[in-house]
Order: structure tokens, then sequence, then C-alpha cells
């Protein structure tokens, strides 16, 4: 079974640049600039206050109507403007489901390493040889690039296939599939033990996998394998995921996964069981958020974005499509970047958000709230 990158069927890929489209951002932190791989915080990020647009902002430049966090630094003497830290300075973050450089996945990686988190992530076990190849060959080195001209560090890739909690799970047919050869200890459980054993503990944990093997049938064509499988791989997963991440998560950390507005709203073509899987994934949220509070002082929040584009979007077959539409009737007519939703991510992580937990947080321009397609053929009549 295979576990695609969150951006799969979560929609998310690169759409050529629209008109005042938002200039790509990530969160700034202050970087002690020794070294070009390895992320260094000397104090923390901050995000200036920001004022009407026409009046100054000592530092927050404008673009094409949208703006641009800048890191600003204490060191020197400088005198820090007002404003918020996102802070994240000694925090561990394992990220499950980053297998390339522009999903969802990847952008909350950077912004959490940009706060100063350290940064593991699991790949799915077929696409782990040529992710790690890419990093080592420097072919993402551009992608990760933070906004203080530094590299993001991951500091281990850990092969992960979500949808099996132990080896005792995995059947006979995938044991000896060729693309798992070589591979090892990469189901839930052994994951999170060797997380332990190499790190001790973890702060944030980061679910960004979905994967509907019959995405494009629609639900009354869905065979109940597939269904299943779509809500095994695309929310149980998340929950077996905190399940066992829970006993080394510290006391006062957090949790995200990331939705879709098919949860709640009928979107024709994301089919397979995916709408009932996201829809899932915002039930478990909110149970999550009260047993892992209670349990372990873990607050659980998910994200619902807007469509972007990765290359595994492109397996629902109109992601453009939708890309188009946001554009043309959400309140914000703008593109919309992975970076948006990783900078949101970083911020319901932080201890700026002590106080959410349970909450689907939407992050795609305000699609969410719209009734009436503005570009209707029939509103033209």
């Amino acid at each position: 079974m295979a576990i695609f990158t969150a951006g799969s069927l979560q929609m998310a890929a690169t759409k050529p640049c629209l008109p005042h489209s938002s200039t790509k951002s990530i969160l700034g932190a202050a970087i002690d600039g020794k070294g070009t791989n390895q992320v260094k915080l000397g104090s923390p990020c901050y995000i200036s206050s920001i004022k009407t647009l026409g009046k100054s902002s000592t530092s927050v430049p404008w673009r094409f109507g949208s703006i641009t966090p800048r890191a600003v630094s204490s060191e020197g003497g400088k005198e820090l403007p007002s404003g918020l830290p996102i802070d994240l300075r000694g925090k561990r973050a394992f990220i499950a489901g980053v297998a390339d450089d522009n999903g969802y996945g990847w952008a909350i990686a950077k912004a959490l390493a940009a706060a100063g988190a350290e940064i593991l992530v699991g790949t799915w076990v077929p696409a782990l040889t040529i992710f790690e190849t890419s990093l080592r060959r420097g072919k993402f080195d551009e992608s990760r690039r933070l906004a203080n001209g530094s590299l993001m560090e991951i500091i281990k890739v850990y092969p992960l296939d979500a949808v099996y909690d132990s080896f005792e799970d995995v059947p006979e047919d995938v044991r000896t599939n060729k693309r798992y050869s070589g591979a090892s200890n990469w189901t839930v459980k052994e994951v999170v033990e060797s997380i332990k054993n190499d790190f001790g503990s973890v702060d944030i944990l980061v679910h960004s996998l979905a994967n509907g093997p019959e995405v494009t049938k629609p639900l009354l064509e869905t065979s109940r394998r597939g269904y299943l499988a779509a809500l095994s791989a695309s929310s149980y997963s998340f929950v077996s995921l905190l399940q066992h991440f829970l006993p080394i998560m510290n006391p006062g950390g957090a949790s995200i996964s990331l939705t879709y507005i098919a949860s709640e709203k009928t979107i024709p073509g994301y089919g397979g069981g995916m709408s009932s899987a996201k829809a899932a994934l915002e039930s478990d949220t909110r149970v999550l958020a009260f047993e892992a509070g209670r349990k372990g002082k873990i607050r659980v929040n998910t994200i619902s974005a807007g469509p972007l584009g990765s290359r595994a979007a492109k397996a629902i077959g109109f992601i453009e499509k939708m890309i188009d539409y946001s554009y043309a009737n959400a309140p914000l007519q703008k593109e919309l970047s992975a970076d948006e939703v990783g900078n949101v991510a970083a911020f319901l992580v932080s201890p700026l958000a002590s106080a959410i937990t349970g909450s689907v947080v939407y992050v795609d321009n305000g699609l969410n709230i719209m009734g009436l397609a503005t570009d209707s053929p029939a509103l033209s009549v």
C-alpha cells in the first residue's frame, strides 16, 4: 500500500505565477550564519507588527499587496521592533510524509527549521532512495534555502509506511516487494522506537500523509477495499502515529495534520473514499485533542489547506482546474503558496498557540466561506 506525501490527495502543486500573486514567504529567524547547512538560531524569530497599507512599516515590505515576514536580530545592540516571537529553538519535530521538495510537508519542515526546530522526516519506503539521493547531491539545495540564506538541515530521514503499525501487520507480498528491499524498521512502531533510541523524545509531530488508491472513482463505484484503504492511509495513520509517539512527546508539545474542504463540502472528482477520510481526520482531531491533552498535555490541530500543486496532486487529475477555481472565487484572489501553510503550522505548534487545540484552521484564501461561485455562468445571465 502506497502512502503519498500530503499534497497527493491533499491537492497541492505549482501553477505559473498569476498577476498579483503572493510572493513566497517563510517565517524568518535570527540565525548565526556559521556554515551553510545547519540552522543555528541566535535569537527568536519575530513577525513585526503590520501597519495599514500606505504607512511605513519597520521591517515588513509590501509587494503586490502581500507581505513577507522578515527576521530581526537583537545581536549587535540593534533595537527590536515590536513583535511576537516564533521561537522553536530546542524543539524537535518529526514530519511524516516528505518525499520531495514541493509539498506541504516540505514547506512545514522549512518553517519549523526557520523558527529553530530540529527536523526529522519520515519518507515513504519506495521513495526513500530517490529522496535521500536528491538531498545528498544538492538537488534540493535551492528549496532548502531559508530567508537568511542558510540551508535547512534535515537531521535524519527515516523510512516509513504508516499503513502498518508493526512488522507483524505487514503482508508477505509487501515484505518481499523489491521496493521495500534494503529498508528496515519502517513501520510506525519501529520508527518511534528508532527515534527514541536516537534522540529520546520529540516535541512536534506533523502528519502529512494521504492516499486513496481509487481516488478517481466516484463514491458509488468505490470498492470496500479501496474505501478502507483510503481511511487507513489518510486518517487512521494519524491516530496510529500519535498513539505511538505520545509516550516520547514532551508535555506541552503539539501535533498537526492536513485536511481538505472535501471533508464537509462535495468536491466532484475527489473520490475513492478520500472525502470520508478527511471527515474522519477532522473528527479524530477533536477526540485526540481531548485524549492527548489530558494524557500528555499535547495539543492537536489540523490545517484545511486550499488547492496548491505538487507532483503527487496530479494523481487526482484536475488539480489545475481547482487552482483556477480557487483563484476566481476565493475572497483573496491570489496564488496560495505552500509556504503560507508552513507559516500557519509554525504558529500552531509554537507557544503562541498554547490555548488552541482540537481546531480545523483554514488556510485557503478564504475559499471555505463561499457558498456561490462568482465565476458561474449563471451569474452573467
